[in-house]
């Protein structure tokens, strides 16, 4: 297996073993330009991969591999908005989604929306979302009004979740058509108004393929768990360290069990500089501490795309840090070892099955 890990000053590939136990890595790509995302596509067979690169030279980019990663190929073309006179261009690709089926979702800032039918040859827009009646009040997060992450009913195509900081859950039922906020439950306490239509700063969404309708949410604050594919959501993480974070992960084999890093809101590191994993094995009734193998003493965060989960036996989780190390476990988080140091900030993690 492989593990694809985007960081600030370009993209590496670590390769596995069938243990998980000895990882090479390969790198960096892409000349150090900051590198939001890699993903693999398995839909025709043989993975094709494909990082989102944001340059100085050519702007917000699409690169692909269709060899493993040893060569890669800059698109042609690449999301952009075509309405000239909303005064909207693509500032960065945060996000890249294959939906199974050969199509690769792409989420931009300012938040936007874009698919690719083609293998990457050129892009099309959700006019619907991208120039939605109420985006004249939307607000950026810290780190930009970014649509960041992209969710796919993996039994029905047509539905897709896309979260946006500060803008919270929206959704489509009908293949990106028509979208609706999909915000109830959780929770906006930096707004004056509590629960608001929209106007929340989700950070990152989660779920196991087979079990698609059970979402699980890690939001500004709290962390939340959805039954009905994001319409109606409950708060879990009211016992754990914190309820700020940014990643959030689902075991894909055991769909009760998820991962959240608890961090400090404002000094984006774990409290009291004990960075511990947090692990639910019940769906989130319940939330435990997992550290052994971990740092007792860090003060380092990490960030929304910076956790992935396999889908072996038992379930492994990876994450990266913003001082560039990688820490994964074999067995759910009961034990951690280092994959990786001296990386640059680490911005993604995502898994390709060969």
């Amino acid at each position: 297996m492989k593990l694809l890990v985007g960081t600030l000053k370009g993209g590496f590939i670590l390769e596995g073993d069938s243990a998980r136990r000895n990882w090479k890595m390969r790198g960096p790509l892409f000349d150090g330009y900051e590198t939001y995302d890699m993903v693999a596509d398995a839909s025709g067979g043989k993975p094709e991969l494909y990082a989102a690169v944001n340059t100085w030279t050519w702007g917000p980019v699409i690169y692909k591999s269709t060899d493993q990663g040893k060569s890669w190929k800059r698109s042609a073309k690449n999301p952009r908005f075509s309405r000239k006179e909303s005064g909207l261009a693509v500032k960065r690709v945060w996000n890249l989604q294959p939906d199974g089926q050969g199509n690769i979702y792409a989420g931009v800032e300012p938040a936007a929306l874009f698919v690719s039918r083609d293998g990457s040859r050129s892009w099309e827009e959700f006019e619907s979302l991208n120039y939605h009646s109420t985006r004249a009040k939307w607000q950026p997060g810290q780190g930009g009004l970014c649509l960041h992450t992209i969710v796919m009913h993996s039994k029905d195509k047509r539905k897709i979740r896309v979260a946006i900081s500060a803008v919270g859950v929206l959704g489509s039922d009908d293949a990106g058509e028509h979208w609706r906020f999909m915000n109830n439950n959780i929770r906006a306490d930096f707004n004056p108004v509590k629960y608001p239509r929209y106007g929340q700063c989700v950070h990152k969404i989660d779920y196991n393929p087979d079990y698609p309708d059970t979402l699980y949410l890690q939001n500004h604050g709290g962390v939340y768990r959805s039954e009905d594919f994001g319409t109606k959501w409950i708060e879990i993480g009211k016992h754990l360290s914190s309820d700020f974070g940014f990643p959030i992960g689902v075991n894909k084999t055991k769909p009760d069990i998820a991962y959240v890093v608890p961090l400090i809101g404002n000094g984006r590191f774990a409290p009291d500089g004990r960075f511990r994993m947090w692990v639910t094995r019940d769906a989130g009734k319940t939330w435990s501490p997992m550290g052994r193998g971990l740092p007792n003493r860090a003060y380092f965060g990490v960030l929304r795309e910076a956790m992935a989960t396999d889908a072996e036996e038992p379930g492994g989780v990876y994450v990266g840090t913003t001082d560039g190390q990688i820490y994964f476990t074999r067995n759910e988080g009961r034990s951690w070892e280092m994959m990786a140091e001296n990386l640059p900030r680490v911005t993604s993690l995502s898994m390709s099955p060969a």
